[in-house]
């Protein structure tokens, strides 16, 4: 069997966007949405600002307001995921295991908001552990390598067209001059 390179780089180049086509798919239109999660409030809540830029309240009083808000679903700490401390806008952001942010102030406490945080849901689809916990490293991390031999074909493929052009006038200036 031999290497015939225009063929079989196309070959490769067609069956490599066939692989991956689904999971592709997948990760560019969750990497568009969380380019964009900043300023669509949709996929992430916009950050409050407290009155202090000095953290006095107690993790009692803050466990106390997430147990308050029922959508948070809260009854102690292990239903929050992570707390998030922003002293320059006097806040923290609580996460809890339902995809919950409360924000509250950092000196009082007040909960300045509450919203459904789909960024974290998003990011893993994006890397495909929202999946199954081997898609990231059996699907996703092959196609990023698949899309990669894809761009390195594309990229030969698009100038293998000006390689024959630039040998033929090569080859005719050649047979001139003879």
């Amino acid at each position: 069997m031999s290497w015939h390179t225009r063929r079989d780089t196309r070959k490769i180049h067609r069956w490599g966007a066939i692989l991956i086509a689904l999971p592709f798919l997948i990760v560019l239109i969750s990497g568009l949405i969380l380019q964009v999660k900043k300023e669509v409030a949709w996929v992430q809540p916009p950050s409050q600002e407290g009155i202090s830029t000095v953290p006095s309240v107690s993790f009692e009083k803050i466990l106390n307001q997430v147990k308050s808000v029922p959508e948070a679903d809260t009854d102690s700490w292990e239903d929050i995921d992570r707390l998030d401390v922003r002293p320059d806008k006097g806040i923290v952001k609580v996460r809890t295991l339902n995809n919950y942010e409360i924000q509250l102030d950092t000196e009082t406490g007040e909960i300045l908001q509450v919203a459904f945080r789909r960024s974290d849901i998003i990011e893993a689809i994006h890397d495909g552990s929202w999946f199954h916990d081997s898609a990231k490293l059996w699907i996703f991390l092959p196609s990023g390598i698949i899309v990669t031999v894809l761009w390195i074909t594309g990229i030969y493929l698009f100038f293998l067209p000006y390689a024959a052009k630039r040998k033929n006038r090569k080859r005719l200036e050649k047979l001139k001059s003879s």
